[in-house]
């Protein structure tokens, strides 16, 4: 499970793309277009998104990159257990 937080469409296909990343896996239910982006929220939203797939499916591991402004970014990995 990737999940990348989007300000632009193209932008998370352009990512997923150059990194040839299993577009089956990439923002699953969506991105932040979808699903909203609230201010100093995101990270929050993403991680609990992959809370909940952990509880529900066989997915083992999950990525979470998103903007964090300025042209700052961050990225969290997880790994259930």
């Amino acid at each position: 499970m990737i999940e990348i937080n989007e300000a632009f469409a193209v932008q998370a296909y352009a990512v997923a793309r150059d990194l040839d990343l299993d577009m089956d896996k990439v923002n699953m239910y969506g991105g932040g277009i979808s699903i909203g982006h609230p201010l100093g929220a995101t990270g929050v939203i993403l991680a609990l998104k992959v809370m909940y797939e952990f509880k529900l499916t066989d997915i083992e591991d999950a990525l979470v990159a998103m903007c964090i402004g300025g042209g700052q970014g961050m990225s969290m990995y997880f790994k259930k257990y």
